[in-house]
């Protein structure tokens, strides 16, 4: 298949160098001095353990159209910069190319081939003015769990922390030709991807500790074992899962996995600093609205109560803010 990826990130990144090696035919639409390494070096993804891999045939190009018409398009960027790119994307779409969106928290598609409850609802938070709706059909999209982690190390460089799950799901939950072929193409590049019969629990099971932990670890520079040893953030994180668990029920929503035990798996995955922490840390754009503004949205949408989401929702904001003003980065710095 013809396959690009926006967004050679950590995520991206990893996908695409593990695609190419597979044999895919692989274009990364990027940007700057990663755009500039990758075309002269190839894409280079060092693993936990020190295994590198380098993928050196891959396409690297800066804009959608000079990566052309695509049978399978991967979307890895921030949800704050996909309304941007979305009409350029429009040069990458053939009758029947697919879109495979790679993001935290709740997508824009959320109720876009939906049976439940606020079918067709659009979720202003991740799509204010509906510019991504209006450039990325419905009928394009499959849903996709995103959940290793990396990092970007150097430029033309991705480092794989851990992970190598992603798991996906057609919209209206049907299991078609084109889904298995997704899943097919990862699981030859070495990744798990199961097929889903309903993506939009999986997405709710992984945003349950996404717009908890994420938040309270930027807010504290706790590690994921820190919040949960400490009684009270580990109180404050099971609060903001209840709250959250109650909106995801509203819209017909299970959770495979009761509310300790996901605790307790973020727990076991030790001192790691959340990707949101990370972003502070670099004085990155913080995904505020894509991990927590979402849910709060929804909240609205289904009559529930969110005191405690809204707290800490309120500090993430105003510490965002803040460091957008004063052209700065928060690090903690060792006495």
């Amino acid at each position: 298949m013809r396959i690009a990826v926006i967004g050679a990130g950590a995520i991206g990144g990893m996908l695409a160098v593990r695609l190419a090696l597979s044999g895919q035919a692989v274009t990364v639409v990027e940007k700057g001095a990663h755009l500039e390494a990758i075309g002269r070096n190839g894409l280079k993804l060092v693993h936990n353990d020190g295994v590198e891999e380098i993928a050196k045939d891959l396409r690297a190009v800066a804009n959608c159209v000079d990566a052309g018409l695509q049978d399978l398009v991967f979307l890895a960027l921030k949800a704050y910069d996909i309304a941007a790119v979305a009409p350029q994307m429009r040069a990458l779409f053939g009758d029947d190319t697919m879109v495979v969106t790679i993001q935290n928290g709740l997508p824009w598609w959320y109720f876009q081939n939906f049976s439940g409850p606020h079918a067709g609802y659009r979720l202003k938070t991740a799509d204010p003015n509906g510019v991504i709706e209006q450039n990325i059909e419905s009928r394009r999209l499959i849903g996709c769990v995103v959940y290793p982690a990396g990092e970007i190390v150097a430029p033309g460089v991705v480092k794989h922390l851990e992970g190598d799950r992603f798991p996906v799901g057609e919209l209206d939950g049907t299991e078609s030709q084109r889904v298995r072929a997704v899943s097919d193409a990862l699981i030859g590049a070495g990744l798990k991807s199961p097929i889903l019969i309903d993506i939009r629990s999986e997405i709710w099971l992984k945003l349950w500790g996404n717009m908890s932990f994420n938040p309270i670890s930027a807010l504290t520079h706790a590690t994921l074992v820190d919040i949960c040893q400490e009684p009270a953030t580990r109180g404050l994180a099971i609060d903001m899962m209840r709250e959250a668990q109650a909106i995801a029920e509203k819209l017909g929503v299970s959770f495979r996995v009761p509310l300790d035990k996901r605790i307790e798996g973020a727990a076991k995955i030790g001192k790691h600093k959340t990707s949101t922490l990370q972003d502070v840390e670099a004085g990155r754009p913080v995904e505020v609205d894509a991990l927590i503004g979402s849910v709060i949205e929804l909240g609205e949408l289904t009559g529930t109560a969110t005191p405690a989401i809204s707290a800490v929702h309120a500090l993430l904001r105003l510490l965002v803010q803040t460091m957008h003003e004063e052209h700065a980065r928060v690090v903690l710095q060792r006495l």
